[in-house]
């Protein structure tokens, strides 16, 4: 097991390079599904920006927990997360991936990210500020910078090509992009119940999910499942309870200060980014691994 693993190089006879995104390799393992193997890359505004030791450790293990934790809501893509389960020809390739992976079902990923908020921040804050709504969303007056919302909402975004960034958009303009109203509303039901459901679960362990991105695919026989990761501290926002204060910025659990730092130097948000200093990487690992005992713990 690797504390710093950048990126992987597996041979062809292991599996078929299929795509090298902001945190994961894919793999294609042919019969036995895609190989995930997560990284320890970190991007903020879409843009790989460094590397923070042993995160991708912390991001499978928290979405391994909440796949199985929300399984009853909807199925979801993992067939494994054992390098036990590898195929015998990875030999001494199993011990780099250990704790990295999972062995997941082939899907059609859905070209949106289901967002979901149960408060008032970030971009829908900013545009709330000016237009007392958040894209479809007619929200109540007199809210400050992290208002928790009466209801959550849903506010999908596109998923971006490389260097580019994503955009957030109505649900009309996501029936649009889908092309099935019918298939819009089951990504928006079931991402509005996995909030709710992980919201009562974190807050039980004293921390808050401010908001979070689900992803979703289609298998072969039309059937929605969950897929990517889940409720990890790159895709979701979390704020201790005893942290929370509306009206201000959080101290939150997650990558947001490496957000900040990167908000501070006046970078252009397009690549290359600046280097991530050591000491926010450092501080960036102790917050993922904090995260990862509260979430895990029984």
């Amino acid at each position: 097991m690797k504390d710093l693993l950048i990126s992987t190089d597996l041979p062809t006879y292991v599996g078929t390079l299929v795509m090298r995104g902001k945190v994961c390799d894919v793999y294609d393992l042919g019969v036995y599904g895609f190989l995930i193997v997560r990284t320890d890359r970190i991007s903020v505004f879409d843009v790989v920006v460094g590397a923070v030791p042993r995160k991708g450790l912390v991001l499978n293990a928290i979405s391994k927990y909440w796949f199985e934790k929300l399984k009853h809501v909807i199925g979801n893509h993992v067939i494994s997360t054992d390098v036990a389960d590898l195929p015998e020809y990875f030999g001494s390739y199993r011990e780099v991936l250990e704790g990295r992976i999972m062995i997941v079902k082939k899907t059609r990923v859905l070209p949106i990210e289901a967002i979901v908020r149960g408060y008032i921040d970030g971009s829908a804050f900013k545009e709330y500020q000016k237009n007392g709504s958040f894209l479809d969303h007619d929200l109540p007056s007199g809210l400050v910078q992290c208002s928790r919302l009466l209801q959550p909402i849903f506010t999908p975004s596109t998923k971006a090509e490389a260097g580019l960034h994503d955009e957030n958009i109505t649900f009309k303009r996501m029936v649009e992009v889908l092309g099935d109203r019918n298939l819009a509303e089951r990504v928006r039901d079931f991402s509005l119940q996995l909030y709710s459901e992980a919201y009562a679960i974190a807050e039980q362990k004293g921390i808050l999910l401010i908001d979070t991105k689900f992803e979703f695919g289609l298998l072969p026989d039309g059937k929605l499942i969950l897929v990517d990761e889940a409720l990890t501290p790159d895709s979701s926002r979390y704020v201790a309870v005893a942290d929370y204060k509306p009206g201000k910025a959080q101290k939150s659990q997650d990558k947001q200060p490496v957000r900040d730092y990167y908000e501070s130097t006046g970078w252009n948000k397009k690549p290359p980014a600046p280097a991530l200093p050591p000491e926010v990487a450092e501080a960036t690992a102790e917050r993922y691994q904090k995260i990862q005992g509260i979430i895990l713990a029984d």
